[in-house]
């Protein structure tokens, strides 16, 4: 009866172990999630760089409309806006202190620069009569070539403290989706 009992045992903890091994060492749907944030993510030091990415070109002087479905783009020699959140996970503040890339002449970085301590320095075009203290604006001068939706360019980011990083940063999609110009005779499907 005793061996029957330990056999028995014995069967239960080697099925068990023989269930809980199956998904060892497999790859799970999750794995490759990223937060639903569009702009880039990096960290160096203690700064955590957050949905980096340059501002959707509303519209541009030219009037080129960029093709696919009307999409804005960035000429070239024009100026482009970036939207990052810069979050200082330090105990003492940190400062921006110079931004560059090889997709403009020259970055400028206008408002706040400082990054409080365990707070969020907030990088975008300025809003008249916003008067934040952790508001700055960093702005891509003179474009080297032209920038489209969803195109990435490098840039790199120095800090006081933290030190520098270099990362890709996306141009901004449209909010909005695509809309098809075609009238709907035109665009849906049918044997003519």
């Amino acid at each position: 009866m005793k061996r029957r009992m330990v056999g028995s045992a014995v069967a239960a903890v080697g099925s068990a172990l023989l269930v809980a091994g199956c998904a060892a060492g497999q790859i799970t749907q999750t794995d490759t999630q990223v937060a639903a944030i569009n702009g880039a993510s990096t960290e160096v030091g203690e700064i955590a760089i957050q949905n980096a990415e340059l501002a959707y070109p509303e519209g541009n002087a030219s009037g080129d409309s960029g093709g696919a479905g009307g999409a804005g783009v960035y000429p070239q020699n024009s100026d482009a806006e970036a939207v990052i959140w810069l979050i200082n996970e330090g105990g003492q503040d940190d400062e921006l202190v110079s931004a560059e890339t090889d997709a403009a002449q020259n970055v400028t970085i206008g408002g706040s620069r400082v990054v409080p301590a365990q707070r969020m320095l907030v990088l975008s075009p300025e809003k008249e009569g916003t008067g934040n203290p952790n508001h700055g604006q960093l702005t891509l001068e003179g474009l080297t070539e032209q920038l489209i939706p969803g195109q990435m360019i490098e840039i790199t980011l120095t800090f006081r403290e933290a030190g520098s990083v270099t990362f890709d940063m996306p141009v901004a999609v449209p909010e909005e989706p695509r809309t098809n110009p075609a009238s709907p005779a035109e665009g849906a499907g049918g044997g003519n």
